[in-house]
């Protein structure tokens, strides 16, 4: 997972985001304003929380107009206050106006996650346990929220299915067996990528061990039985803990010993930074 929004990926997700809101035109802002009217607005924080996806925040402007210009006082990962100014943003205003929503949308629901993600990580600080999303994305937004998790001091599980084998519950009960369903995956999989069970008792843990699974998830395990399969485990495969793991009970698996949590919550229940784009006014240059 790239930790770097190169504009080659973010551009068609970005207008796509733009053509939905404004199809033709912007019928509010040039029935109002002077096509070559230029201005300056300011973007604020109104809640406390860590930035992310400022440059696709300005992104949205300069795809609609290449002379729209930011000067950020921000960067991605500093943590705002509110009122605190995070930029300001040059331009025609009707550029200004017409970008507003969808360029708050993106840096909002980014910042959101990464706000998040924060919170769990400094959970787990002291602890060899490291935070990972899912695949439980909003279509067309993963690469944006995969890289706040980033951001916000997590890591990225795999990105996409080519990314790497996850032989879940569905794939053992189809192929009969872990030691099955491993052993097809292995012959099937390029060498160069590691082979992940999804286990829910012991006596599974130990048939993944068996089989050579080379991460072990640890799905829907209460604190104690956890405690168990990673002595049973003894580091011959990666832990990975998942299963409705969120903000209230993180602090629960912190010290079970286990290398990863995965939860969907980074990524699907982390409110939106609030943030706001105030104070505009014209501008001459």
């Amino acid at each position: 997972m790239t930790n770097q929004l190169h504009h080659f990926l973010i551009d068609d997700y970005i207008l796509a985001a733009l053509k939905e809101d404004i199809n033709e035109e912007d019928i509010s802002t040039n029935a109002v304003i002077d096509a070559q009217a230029r201005g300056r607005v300011k973007l604020l924080a109104k809640e406390e929380g860590i930035l992310a996806g400022l440059a696709v925040f300005e992104r949205v402007f300069t795809l609609l107009d290449a002379e729209s210009r930011v000067s950020f006082q921000k960067a991605d990962g500093d943590r705002v206050q509110p009122d605190e100014v995070i930029a300001i943003v040059y331009g025609k205003i009707r550029t200004l106006l017409t970008g507003e929503r969808v360029a708050l949308n993106f840096l909002q629901r980014m910042s959101g996650i990464a706000s998040y993600t924060r919170k769990m990580a400094d959970i787990l600080a002291g602890s060899k346990t490291k935070i990972v999303d899912t695949r439980k994305t909003t279509p067309n937004f993963r690469l944006f929220a995969k890289y706040a998790v980033t951001v916000g001091g997590g890591a990225n599980h795999r990105y996409n299915l080519t990314d790497g084998v996850l032989l879940k519950d569905n794939h053992l009960e189809a192929a009969g067996s872990i030691q099955a369903a491993i052993d097809k995956a292995r012959a099937y999989a390029s060498f160069v990528r590691k082979i992940e069970v999804e286990v829910e008792s012991l006596d599974q843990v130990q048939e993944a061990l068996d089989a050579r699974a080379d991460i072990i998830m640890l799905d829907n395990m209460g604190p104690d039985t956890i405690k168990e399969a990673v002595g049973l485990i003894q580091g011959r495969a990666l832990v990975e803990l998942s299963g409705n793991i969120n903000l209230a009970n993180l602090h629960q698996y912190k010290d079970l010993g286990a290398d990863l949590i995965s939860s969907g919550s980074l990524t699907h229940s982390a409110p939106v930074l609030d943030l706001s784009m105030k104070e505009l006014s014209h501008d001459p240059e």
